[in-house]
Protein backbone atom coordinates (compact mmCIF):
# COMPACT_ATOMS: atom_id res chain seq x y z
CA UNK A 1 0.00 0.00 0.00
CA UNK A 2 1.44 3.36 -1.06
CA UNK A 3 1.60 6.42 1.19
CA UNK A 4 -1.78 7.99 1.99
CA UNK A 5 -3.04 11.38 0.89
CA UNK A 6 -5.45 13.46 2.95
CA UNK A 7 -7.68 16.51 2.48
CA UNK A 8 -10.84 18.15 3.77
CA UNK A 9 -12.72 16.81 0.76
CA UNK A 10 -12.17 13.98 -1.69
CA UNK A 11 -14.07 14.14 -4.99
CA UNK A 12 -14.24 10.91 -6.99
CA UNK A 13 -14.45 11.83 -10.67
CA UNK A 14 -13.11 14.81 -12.61
CA UNK A 15 -15.98 15.28 -15.04
CA UNK A 16 -17.77 18.57 -15.43
CA UNK A 17 -19.78 18.07 -12.21
CA UNK A 18 -16.99 16.69 -10.03
CA UNK A 19 -14.49 19.31 -11.16
CA UNK A 20 -16.86 22.24 -10.60
CA UNK A 21 -17.82 20.84 -7.18
CA UNK A 22 -14.10 20.70 -6.34
CA UNK A 23 -13.59 24.24 -7.65
CA UNK A 24 -16.37 25.64 -5.47
CA UNK A 25 -15.05 23.86 -2.37
CA UNK A 26 -11.49 25.04 -3.07
CA UNK A 27 -12.62 28.64 -3.58
CA UNK A 28 -14.18 28.46 -0.13
CA UNK A 29 -10.74 27.70 1.32
CA UNK A 30 -11.01 23.93 1.71
CA UNK A 31 -8.33 21.44 0.73
CA UNK A 32 -9.62 19.20 -2.06
CA UNK A 33 -8.30 16.11 -3.83
CA UNK A 34 -9.91 14.93 -7.06
CA UNK A 35 -9.37 11.27 -7.95
CA UNK A 36 -9.78 10.45 -11.64
CA UNK A 37 -9.61 6.88 -12.92
CA UNK A 38 -8.35 7.78 -16.38
CA UNK A 39 -5.40 9.67 -17.84
CA UNK A 40 -4.88 13.36 -18.52
CA UNK A 41 -5.24 14.14 -22.24
CA UNK A 42 -4.93 17.49 -24.00
CA UNK A 43 -7.30 19.01 -26.52
CA UNK A 44 -4.49 18.96 -29.11
CA UNK A 45 -4.07 15.20 -28.71
CA UNK A 46 -7.81 14.63 -29.08
CA UNK A 47 -8.11 16.81 -32.18
CA UNK A 48 -5.20 14.93 -33.76
CA UNK A 49 -6.80 11.58 -32.95
CA UNK A 50 -10.07 12.68 -34.56
CA UNK A 51 -8.35 13.98 -37.71
CA UNK A 52 -6.37 10.76 -38.05
CA UNK A 53 -9.26 8.42 -37.29
CA UNK A 54 -10.48 5.98 -39.91
CA UNK A 55 -13.90 6.04 -38.19
CA UNK A 56 -14.87 9.70 -38.51
CA UNK A 57 -18.52 9.04 -37.64
CA UNK A 58 -17.55 7.17 -34.48
CA UNK A 59 -17.45 9.92 -31.87
CA UNK A 60 -15.69 7.64 -29.40
CA UNK A 61 -12.76 6.96 -31.71
CA UNK A 62 -10.59 9.77 -30.23
CA UNK A 63 -11.21 8.35 -26.75
CA UNK A 64 -9.76 4.83 -26.48
CA UNK A 65 -10.09 3.45 -22.95
CA UNK A 66 -7.06 3.01 -20.73
CA UNK A 67 -6.42 -0.57 -19.64
CA UNK A 68 -6.58 0.49 -15.98
CA UNK A 69 -9.74 2.58 -16.45
CA UNK A 70 -11.90 0.91 -19.11
CA UNK A 71 -15.09 2.40 -20.49
CA UNK A 72 -17.59 1.08 -23.05
CA UNK A 73 -16.51 0.84 -26.68
CA UNK A 74 -18.83 -0.48 -29.42
CA UNK A 75 -16.91 0.13 -32.66
CA UNK A 76 -15.45 -1.51 -34.60
CA UNK A 77 -16.67 -4.13 -32.12
CA UNK A 78 -17.88 -4.08 -28.54
CA UNK A 79 -15.36 -4.47 -25.74
CA UNK A 80 -18.22 -5.79 -23.54
CA UNK A 81 -17.28 -3.53 -20.64
CA UNK A 82 -20.89 -2.60 -19.91
CA UNK A 83 -22.51 -6.02 -19.65
CA UNK A 84 -25.99 -6.20 -21.18
CA UNK A 85 -28.62 -8.07 -19.18
CA UNK A 86 -31.60 -6.87 -21.26
CA UNK A 87 -34.36 -7.23 -22.07
CA UNK A 88 -33.51 -4.14 -24.18
CA UNK A 89 -29.88 -3.17 -24.83
CA UNK A 90 -28.49 -0.08 -23.15
CA UNK A 91 -25.27 0.73 -25.06
CA UNK A 92 -24.26 3.75 -23.00
CA UNK A 93 -21.14 5.64 -24.04
CA UNK A 94 -18.97 7.57 -21.62
CA UNK A 95 -15.33 8.52 -21.20
CA UNK A 96 -13.03 7.86 -18.25
CA UNK A 97 -10.27 10.45 -18.49
CA UNK A 98 -9.61 13.84 -16.90
CA UNK A 99 -12.67 15.90 -17.78
CA UNK A 100 -14.99 12.98 -18.45
CA UNK A 101 -17.64 12.56 -21.11
CA UNK A 102 -18.38 16.22 -21.88
CA UNK A 103 -15.23 16.34 -23.98
CA UNK A 104 -17.53 15.07 -26.74
CA UNK A 105 -21.00 16.31 -25.84
CA UNK A 106 -23.33 18.48 -27.94
CA UNK A 107 -23.13 21.08 -25.10
CA UNK A 108 -26.89 21.25 -24.62
CA UNK A 109 -27.46 23.18 -21.39
CA UNK A 110 -31.22 23.17 -21.03
CA UNK A 111 -33.00 23.75 -17.74
CA UNK A 112 -36.00 21.66 -16.82
CA UNK A 113 -39.38 23.36 -17.07
CA UNK A 114 -41.05 24.00 -13.67
CA UNK A 115 -43.61 21.20 -13.97
CA UNK A 116 -40.82 18.64 -14.45
CA UNK A 117 -40.23 18.85 -10.69
CA UNK A 118 -43.71 17.55 -9.76
CA UNK A 119 -44.97 15.15 -12.40
CA UNK A 120 -46.26 12.74 -9.76
CA UNK A 121 -48.44 15.43 -8.19
CA UNK A 122 -49.58 16.90 -11.50
CA UNK A 123 -49.86 13.90 -13.79
CA UNK A 124 -49.76 10.82 -11.55
CA UNK A 125 -46.57 9.41 -13.07
CA UNK A 126 -42.92 9.20 -12.08
CA UNK A 127 -41.79 11.00 -8.93
CA UNK A 128 -41.67 14.50 -7.51
CA UNK A 129 -38.30 16.12 -6.83
CA UNK A 130 -37.42 17.13 -3.25
CA UNK A 131 -37.07 20.74 -4.48
CA UNK A 132 -38.84 23.18 -6.76
CA UNK A 133 -37.72 24.94 -9.89
CA UNK A 134 -37.43 28.12 -7.84
CA UNK A 135 -35.07 26.38 -5.39
CA UNK A 136 -32.77 25.38 -8.23
CA UNK A 137 -33.00 28.51 -10.39
CA UNK A 138 -30.06 30.43 -8.82
CA UNK A 139 -27.83 27.39 -9.32
CA UNK A 140 -28.88 26.99 -12.95
CA UNK A 141 -27.70 30.56 -13.37
CA UNK A 142 -24.45 29.87 -11.54
CA UNK A 143 -23.76 26.86 -13.75
CA UNK A 144 -24.53 28.84 -16.90
CA UNK A 145 -22.24 31.71 -15.95
CA UNK A 146 -19.36 29.35 -15.17
CA UNK A 147 -19.75 27.40 -18.41
CA UNK A 148 -20.76 30.30 -20.62
CA UNK A 149 -24.21 29.41 -21.94
CA UNK A 150 -25.76 31.01 -25.00
CA UNK A 151 -29.43 30.81 -25.69
CA UNK A 152 -32.67 32.40 -26.83
CA UNK A 153 -35.26 33.64 -24.32
CA UNK A 154 -38.13 31.35 -25.41
CA UNK A 155 -37.01 28.15 -23.67
CA UNK A 156 -40.04 27.53 -21.44
CA UNK A 157 -37.91 27.90 -18.29
CA UNK A 158 -38.36 31.14 -16.30
CA UNK A 159 -35.23 33.24 -15.69
CA UNK A 160 -34.38 35.90 -13.13
CA UNK A 161 -31.25 36.90 -15.08
CA UNK A 162 -30.42 36.79 -18.79
CA UNK A 163 -28.22 34.24 -20.49
CA UNK A 164 -24.53 35.07 -20.28
CA UNK A 165 -24.53 35.62 -24.04
CA UNK A 166 -26.67 35.69 -27.15
CA UNK A 167 -27.17 32.54 -29.26
CA UNK A 168 -24.52 31.29 -31.65
CA UNK A 169 -25.22 32.31 -35.26
CA UNK A 170 -28.05 30.30 -36.82
CA UNK A 171 -26.92 27.96 -39.60
CA UNK A 172 -28.61 28.42 -42.99
CA UNK A 173 -30.33 25.03 -42.86
CA UNK A 174 -31.89 25.84 -39.48
CA UNK A 175 -33.06 29.24 -40.72
CA UNK A 176 -34.87 27.55 -43.60
CA UNK A 177 -36.48 25.03 -41.28
CA UNK A 178 -37.59 27.82 -38.94
CA UNK A 179 -39.07 29.82 -41.80
CA UNK A 180 -40.83 26.96 -43.54
CA UNK A 181 -42.24 25.33 -40.38
CA UNK A 182 -43.46 28.60 -38.85
CA UNK A 183 -47.12 27.96 -39.68
CA UNK A 184 -47.18 24.94 -37.35
CA UNK A 185 -44.06 24.98 -35.18
CA UNK A 186 -41.76 27.37 -33.38
CA UNK A 187 -38.19 26.33 -34.11
CA UNK A 188 -35.85 27.75 -31.44
CA UNK A 189 -32.11 27.97 -31.04
CA UNK A 190 -30.83 25.33 -28.64
CA UNK A 191 -29.47 26.42 -25.29
CA UNK A 192 -25.80 25.44 -25.34
CA UNK A 193 -22.57 25.88 -23.38
CA UNK A 194 -20.97 27.32 -26.50
CA UNK A 195 -19.55 30.81 -26.93
CA UNK A 196 -21.13 33.23 -29.34
CA UNK A 197 -18.47 35.78 -28.32
CA UNK A 198 -15.15 35.56 -26.47
CA UNK A 199 -15.90 34.47 -22.90
CA UNK A 200 -13.61 33.65 -19.98
CA UNK A 201 -10.59 33.71 -22.28
CA UNK A 202 -12.09 31.29 -24.80
CA UNK A 203 -12.98 32.21 -28.40
CA UNK A 204 -16.34 32.36 -30.11
CA UNK A 205 -17.64 29.36 -32.05
CA UNK A 206 -15.93 29.09 -35.45
CA UNK A 207 -18.67 26.91 -36.97
CA UNK A 208 -16.60 23.74 -37.17
CA UNK A 209 -18.96 20.80 -37.63
CA UNK A 210 -17.26 18.50 -35.11
CA UNK A 211 -18.75 19.55 -31.74
CA UNK A 212 -19.11 15.84 -31.25
CA UNK A 213 -16.49 14.40 -30.83
CA UNK A 214 -14.34 17.47 -30.13
CA UNK A 215 -14.53 21.26 -30.34
CA UNK A 216 -11.14 22.13 -31.88
CA UNK A 217 -10.85 25.59 -30.27
CA UNK A 218 -12.56 25.27 -26.84
CA UNK A 219 -15.42 27.57 -27.82
CA UNK A 220 -17.54 24.82 -26.29
CA UNK A 221 -17.23 24.28 -22.55
CA UNK A 222 -16.30 20.77 -21.38
CA UNK A 223 -15.04 18.85 -18.38
CA UNK A 224 -11.40 19.29 -19.33
CA UNK A 225 -11.85 23.03 -18.85
CA UNK A 226 -13.75 22.41 -15.61
CA UNK A 227 -10.79 20.37 -14.33
CA UNK A 228 -8.48 23.26 -15.18
CA UNK A 229 -10.78 25.61 -13.26
CA UNK A 230 -10.64 23.30 -10.24
CA UNK A 231 -6.86 23.12 -10.27
CA UNK A 232 -6.58 26.90 -10.69
CA UNK A 233 -8.77 27.27 -7.60
CA UNK A 234 -6.36 25.10 -5.59
CA UNK A 235 -7.74 21.57 -5.89
CA UNK A 236 -5.24 18.76 -6.39
CA UNK A 237 -6.14 16.41 -9.24
CA UNK A 238 -4.70 12.88 -9.26
CA UNK A 239 -5.14 11.19 -12.67
CA UNK A 240 -4.86 7.42 -13.24
CA UNK A 241 -6.44 6.86 -9.82
CA UNK A 242 -9.12 4.21 -10.26
CA UNK A 243 -11.14 4.25 -7.02
CA UNK A 244 -12.33 0.71 -6.39
CA UNK A 245 -13.60 0.96 -2.83
CA UNK A 246 -14.75 3.36 -0.13
CA UNK A 247 -14.29 2.32 3.48
CA UNK A 248 -16.14 3.53 6.55
CA UNK A 249 -15.51 3.71 10.30
CA UNK A 250 -17.53 2.02 13.03
CA UNK A 251 -20.11 4.85 12.94
CA UNK A 252 -20.69 4.46 9.22
CA UNK A 253 -18.82 7.62 8.27
CA UNK A 254 -16.79 7.30 5.07
CA UNK A 255 -13.11 7.38 6.04
CA UNK A 256 -10.99 6.18 3.12
CA UNK A 257 -11.01 6.00 -0.66
CA UNK A 258 -8.86 3.22 -2.09
CA UNK A 259 -7.58 3.49 -5.63
CA UNK A 260 -5.41 1.50 -8.00
CA UNK A 261 -2.76 3.17 -10.10
CA UNK A 262 -1.97 1.71 -13.58
CA UNK A 263 0.36 -0.88 -11.99
CA UNK A 264 -2.45 -1.97 -9.67
CA UNK A 265 -0.68 -0.60 -6.61
CA UNK A 266 -3.30 0.38 -4.06
CA UNK A 267 -3.33 3.86 -2.51
CA UNK A 268 -5.28 5.29 0.43
CA UNK A 269 -6.83 8.75 0.54
CA UNK A 270 -8.54 10.06 3.67
CA UNK A 271 -10.87 13.03 4.08
CA UNK A 272 -13.50 14.55 6.32
CA UNK A 273 -16.13 14.52 3.56
CA UNK A 274 -16.42 12.57 0.32
CA UNK A 275 -18.19 13.41 -2.95
CA UNK A 276 -18.86 10.58 -5.39
CA UNK A 277 -19.06 12.46 -8.67
CA UNK A 278 -18.69 9.82 -11.36
CA UNK A 279 -21.50 9.24 -13.85
CA UNK A 280 -24.77 7.39 -13.31
CA UNK A 281 -23.12 4.03 -14.05
CA UNK A 282 -19.72 4.27 -12.38
CA UNK A 283 -21.06 5.95 -9.21
CA UNK A 284 -23.52 3.20 -8.24
CA UNK A 285 -20.94 0.64 -9.27
CA UNK A 286 -18.49 2.09 -6.72
CA UNK A 287 -21.11 2.13 -3.95
CA UNK A 288 -21.99 -1.50 -4.65
CA UNK A 289 -18.30 -2.47 -4.76
CA UNK A 290 -17.88 -0.97 -1.28
CA UNK A 291 -20.13 -3.45 0.52
CA UNK A 292 -19.02 -4.43 4.02
CA UNK A 293 -20.29 -6.50 6.94
CA UNK A 294 -22.06 -3.39 8.26
CA UNK A 295 -23.45 -2.50 4.84
CA UNK A 296 -23.72 -5.87 3.05
CA UNK A 297 -25.66 -4.54 0.04
CA UNK A 298 -23.27 -1.64 -0.56
CA UNK A 299 -22.88 1.88 0.72
CA UNK A 300 -25.88 4.23 0.78
CA UNK A 301 -28.07 1.25 -0.05
CA UNK A 302 -30.27 0.50 2.95
CA UNK A 303 -33.19 1.33 0.64
CA UNK A 304 -31.93 -1.12 -2.01
CA UNK A 305 -32.21 1.78 -4.47
CA UNK A 306 -28.56 2.18 -5.48
CA UNK A 307 -28.35 1.52 -9.20
CA UNK A 308 -32.13 1.42 -9.65
CA UNK A 309 -34.35 3.72 -11.75
CA UNK A 310 -31.86 3.87 -14.62
CA UNK A 311 -33.12 6.44 -17.14
CA UNK A 312 -31.96 8.07 -20.36
CA UNK A 313 -33.61 9.75 -23.35
CA UNK A 314 -34.26 7.24 -26.14
CA UNK A 315 -34.88 8.61 -29.61
CA UNK A 316 -36.47 7.60 -32.88
CA UNK A 317 -35.98 9.67 -36.01
CA UNK A 318 -36.98 10.58 -39.54
CA UNK A 319 -34.63 11.32 -42.43
CA UNK A 320 -36.06 12.75 -45.65
CA UNK A 321 -35.06 14.73 -48.72
CA UNK A 322 -36.23 18.36 -48.72
CA UNK A 323 -37.46 20.04 -51.88
CA UNK A 324 -34.59 22.54 -51.73
CA UNK A 325 -30.91 22.48 -50.94
CA UNK A 326 -30.21 23.15 -47.25
CA UNK A 327 -26.69 21.71 -46.91
CA UNK A 328 -26.50 20.39 -43.37
CA UNK A 329 -22.99 20.54 -41.93
CA UNK A 330 -22.29 24.25 -41.65
CA UNK A 331 -21.98 25.35 -38.04
CA UNK A 332 -22.67 23.43 -34.79
CA UNK A 333 -24.04 19.93 -35.07
CA UNK A 334 -27.18 20.29 -32.91
CA UNK A 335 -28.36 23.90 -33.14
CA UNK A 336 -32.19 24.00 -33.18
CA UNK A 337 -35.26 22.26 -31.84
CA UNK A 338 -39.02 22.32 -31.27
CA UNK A 339 -40.12 22.33 -27.63
CA UNK A 340 -43.91 22.50 -27.65
CA UNK A 341 -44.33 18.90 -26.41
CA UNK A 342 -42.11 19.14 -23.34
CA UNK A 343 -45.07 19.59 -20.98
CA UNK A 344 -48.83 19.25 -20.86
CA UNK A 345 -51.72 17.23 -19.47
CA UNK A 346 -50.87 14.50 -21.97
CA UNK A 347 -47.99 13.50 -19.69
CA UNK A 348 -50.43 11.39 -17.70
CA UNK A 349 -50.80 9.23 -20.82
CA UNK A 350 -47.54 9.32 -22.76
CA UNK A 351 -43.99 10.60 -22.66
CA UNK A 352 -43.28 14.24 -23.44
CA UNK A 353 -40.49 14.97 -25.87
CA UNK A 354 -38.34 17.54 -27.57
CA UNK A 355 -37.83 17.47 -31.34
CA UNK A 356 -34.19 18.04 -32.21
CA UNK A 357 -32.78 18.83 -35.65
CA UNK A 358 -29.35 17.54 -36.58
CA UNK A 359 -26.96 19.73 -38.52
CA UNK A 360 -24.36 17.01 -39.02
CA UNK A 361 -22.82 16.90 -42.49
CA UNK A 362 -24.45 14.19 -44.59
CA UNK A 363 -21.35 13.53 -46.73
CA UNK A 364 -19.80 10.72 -44.69
CA UNK A 365 -23.03 8.81 -44.07
CA UNK A 366 -24.35 9.23 -47.59
CA UNK A 367 -21.04 8.13 -49.09
CA UNK A 368 -21.00 4.94 -47.03
CA UNK A 369 -24.62 4.13 -47.90
CA UNK A 370 -24.14 4.67 -51.63
CA UNK A 371 -20.95 2.62 -51.81
CA UNK A 372 -22.61 -0.15 -49.79
CA UNK A 373 -25.39 -0.10 -52.40
CA UNK A 374 -22.83 -0.53 -55.18
CA UNK A 375 -23.03 3.02 -56.56
CA UNK A 376 -19.79 4.30 -58.11
CA UNK A 377 -18.40 6.81 -60.62
CA UNK A 378 -20.46 9.70 -61.99
CA UNK A 379 -23.65 8.26 -60.50
CA UNK A 380 -22.01 8.29 -57.04
CA UNK A 381 -21.01 11.93 -57.50
CA UNK A 382 -24.52 12.91 -58.62
CA UNK A 383 -26.38 11.10 -55.87
CA UNK A 384 -23.90 12.10 -53.17
CA UNK A 385 -24.31 15.76 -54.02
CA UNK A 386 -28.10 15.40 -53.95
CA UNK A 387 -28.10 13.66 -50.54
CA UNK A 388 -25.54 16.00 -48.99
CA UNK A 389 -27.56 19.03 -50.10
CA UNK A 390 -31.10 17.92 -49.34
CA UNK A 391 -31.12 15.38 -46.52
CA UNK A 392 -32.84 16.54 -43.32
CA UNK A 393 -33.00 14.64 -40.04
CA UNK A 394 -35.22 15.19 -37.01
CA UNK A 395 -35.36 13.07 -33.87
CA UNK A 396 -37.45 12.99 -30.73
CA UNK A 397 -35.92 13.11 -27.25
CA UNK A 398 -38.31 11.10 -25.08
CA UNK A 399 -38.81 11.06 -21.34
CA UNK A 400 -38.31 7.77 -19.52
CA UNK A 401 -40.02 7.28 -16.17
CA UNK A 402 -38.18 5.87 -13.15
CA UNK A 403 -38.62 2.12 -12.79
CA UNK A 404 -36.74 0.16 -10.08
CA UNK A 405 -36.42 -2.83 -12.44
CA UNK A 406 -34.20 -0.77 -14.74
CA UNK A 407 -30.89 -0.71 -13.00
CA UNK A 408 -27.12 -1.01 -12.85
CA UNK A 409 -25.74 -3.97 -10.92
CA UNK A 410 -22.36 -5.67 -10.57
CA UNK A 411 -21.56 -8.30 -13.18
CA UNK A 412 -19.87 -11.60 -12.46
CA UNK A 413 -17.43 -10.59 -15.22
CA UNK A 414 -14.35 -8.58 -14.25
CA UNK A 415 -12.34 -5.92 -16.05
CA UNK A 416 -8.58 -5.91 -16.60
CA UNK A 417 -8.01 -4.64 -13.06
CA UNK A 418 -9.98 -7.53 -11.58
CA UNK A 419 -12.93 -5.28 -10.63
CA UNK A 420 -16.49 -6.45 -11.40
CA UNK A 421 -17.90 -4.77 -14.50
CA UNK A 422 -21.17 -2.83 -14.43
CA UNK A 423 -24.23 -4.63 -15.78
CA UNK A 424 -27.27 -2.88 -17.29
CA UNK A 425 -30.85 -4.09 -16.92
CA UNK A 426 -33.03 -1.93 -19.17
CA UNK A 427 -36.27 -1.82 -21.16
CA UNK A 428 -38.39 0.60 -23.19
CA UNK A 429 -41.89 0.66 -21.69
CA UNK A 430 -45.29 1.59 -23.12
CA UNK A 431 -45.30 5.14 -21.72
CA UNK A 432 -42.22 5.98 -23.78
CA UNK A 433 -43.44 4.03 -26.81
CA UNK A 434 -46.68 6.04 -26.80
CA UNK A 435 -44.65 9.25 -26.82
CA UNK A 436 -42.73 7.94 -29.82
CA UNK A 437 -46.02 7.12 -31.57
CA UNK A 438 -47.36 10.64 -30.95
CA UNK A 439 -44.17 12.19 -32.32
CA UNK A 440 -44.67 10.45 -35.67
CA UNK A 441 -47.43 12.97 -36.40
CA UNK A 442 -44.88 15.75 -36.02
CA UNK A 443 -42.31 13.93 -38.15
CA UNK A 444 -44.78 13.58 -41.01
CA UNK A 445 -45.96 17.19 -40.78
CA UNK A 446 -42.39 18.52 -40.72
CA UNK A 447 -41.58 16.50 -43.84
CA UNK A 448 -44.75 17.74 -45.52
CA UNK A 449 -43.93 21.39 -44.79
CA UNK A 450 -40.42 20.88 -46.20
CA UNK A 451 -41.71 19.20 -49.36
CA UNK A 452 -40.11 16.00 -48.13
CA UNK A 453 -39.74 12.86 -50.22
CA UNK A 454 -38.02 9.52 -49.66
CA UNK A 455 -39.07 9.42 -46.00
CA UNK A 456 -36.90 7.02 -43.95
CA UNK A 457 -38.19 6.41 -40.45
CA UNK A 458 -35.92 4.68 -37.99
CA UNK A 459 -36.62 0.97 -37.75
CA UNK A 460 -39.74 0.25 -35.74
CA UNK A 461 -38.82 -0.84 -32.23
CA UNK A 462 -35.31 0.64 -32.44
CA UNK A 463 -34.57 3.43 -29.99
CA UNK A 464 -31.24 5.22 -30.19
CA UNK A 465 -29.52 6.06 -26.93
CA UNK A 466 -28.60 9.66 -26.09
CA UNK A 467 -26.09 8.98 -23.27
CA UNK A 468 -28.02 11.06 -20.71
CA UNK A 469 -27.52 8.63 -17.83
CA UNK A 470 -29.59 9.47 -14.76
CA UNK A 471 -31.70 8.08 -11.92
CA UNK A 472 -29.38 5.46 -10.41
CA UNK A 473 -28.74 7.47 -7.21
CA UNK A 474 -32.16 9.06 -6.95
CA UNK A 475 -32.64 11.84 -4.44
CA UNK A 476 -35.78 12.10 -2.37
CA UNK A 477 -37.24 12.94 1.02
CA UNK A 478 -37.96 9.35 2.05
CA UNK A 479 -34.86 7.25 2.91
CA UNK A 480 -36.87 4.12 2.17
CA UNK A 481 -37.34 5.00 -1.50
CA UNK A 482 -34.27 7.10 -2.36
CA UNK A 483 -30.49 7.09 -2.02
CA UNK A 484 -29.80 10.68 -0.97
CA UNK A 485 -31.65 13.78 0.14
CA UNK A 486 -32.29 16.90 -1.92
CA UNK A 487 -28.78 18.14 -1.21
CA UNK A 488 -27.10 14.96 -2.41
CA UNK A 489 -26.21 13.73 1.08
CA UNK A 490 -26.51 9.94 1.33
CA UNK A 491 -29.25 8.99 3.77
CA UNK A 492 -26.98 6.33 5.30
CA UNK A 493 -23.73 8.29 5.64
CA UNK A 494 -23.50 11.79 7.07
CA UNK A 495 -20.26 12.69 5.26
CA UNK A 496 -20.98 11.15 1.86
CA UNK A 497 -22.41 13.31 -0.93
CA UNK A 498 -23.43 12.22 -4.41
CA UNK A 499 -22.81 14.75 -7.20
CA UNK A 500 -23.89 13.17 -10.45
CA UNK A 501 -26.67 13.10 -13.00
CA UNK A 502 -27.51 9.84 -11.23
CA UNK A 503 -29.22 11.79 -8.42
CA UNK A 504 -31.92 13.12 -10.78
CA UNK A 505 -35.18 11.37 -9.79
CA UNK A 506 -36.81 11.88 -13.19
CA UNK A 507 -35.35 12.41 -16.66
CA UNK A 508 -37.73 15.03 -18.13
CA UNK A 509 -36.94 15.87 -21.77
CA UNK A 510 -33.62 17.71 -21.68
CA UNK A 511 -30.00 16.68 -21.49
CA UNK A 512 -29.04 15.83 -17.94
CA UNK A 513 -25.72 17.68 -17.51
CA UNK A 514 -26.90 21.15 -16.49
CA UNK A 515 -29.54 19.70 -14.18
CA UNK A 516 -26.97 17.50 -12.45
CA UNK A 517 -24.50 20.38 -12.21
CA UNK A 518 -27.05 22.81 -10.77
CA UNK A 519 -28.10 20.27 -8.13
CA UNK A 520 -24.43 19.68 -7.23
CA UNK A 521 -23.66 23.40 -6.90
CA UNK A 522 -26.70 23.71 -4.63
CA UNK A 523 -25.36 20.80 -2.56
CA UNK A 524 -22.00 22.51 -2.07
CA UNK A 525 -23.62 25.81 -1.05
CA UNK A 526 -25.77 23.96 1.49
CA UNK A 527 -22.82 22.02 2.88
CA UNK A 528 -20.59 25.08 3.20
CA UNK A 529 -23.43 27.00 4.80
CA UNK A 530 -23.88 24.24 7.37
CA UNK A 531 -20.18 24.37 8.11
CA UNK A 532 -20.29 28.12 8.57
CA UNK A 533 -18.04 28.70 5.56
CA UNK A 534 -18.59 31.31 2.89
CA UNK A 535 -20.10 29.56 -0.11
CA UNK A 536 -17.41 30.71 -2.51
CA UNK A 537 -17.37 29.93 -6.19
CA UNK A 538 -20.21 32.31 -6.96
CA UNK A 539 -21.24 32.71 -10.54
CA UNK A 540 -18.69 34.58 -12.58
CA UNK A 541 -15.78 34.18 -10.13
CA UNK A 542 -12.38 32.68 -10.95
CA UNK A 543 -12.65 32.91 -14.71
CA UNK A 544 -9.68 30.62 -15.18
Amino acid sequence: MADALSADFVVVGSGIIGSLVARKLALAGASVIILEAGPRVTRGELVARFRNSTRRSDWMSPYPPAAWAPHPVYQPESNNYLVQAGPYPYPAEYIRQVGGTTWHWAAHAWRNVPNDFRIKSLYGVGADWPMTYEDLEPFYQEAEEIMGVSGAPNTGSPRTKPFPMEPVAEPYAMARLRERLASDYQVVTNTTARNSRPYHGRPACCGNNSCQPICPIDAQFHGGLAAQYAEAAGARLVPNANVYRLEHDEKGHIAVALYYDPDKISHRVTAKTFFVAANGIESPRLLLLSASSKFPTGLANSSDMVGRNLMDHPSTSLTFDADEEVWLGRGPQSPSSINTMRDGAFRSEHAPYRLDFTNISRVDGATKSLIAAGVYGSELEKRLRYSAAREVNVKNVLEVLPDPAHRITLSSEKDAMGIPKPEAHYAIVDYTVRGHERSQQDFKRIAELMGGTNLRFSKEGDFANNQHICGTLSMGSDPKTSVCDGYGRAHDHENLFLASTGVLPTSATCNSTENGLAVALRSVSHLLGQQGTAAGGAAGEAKS
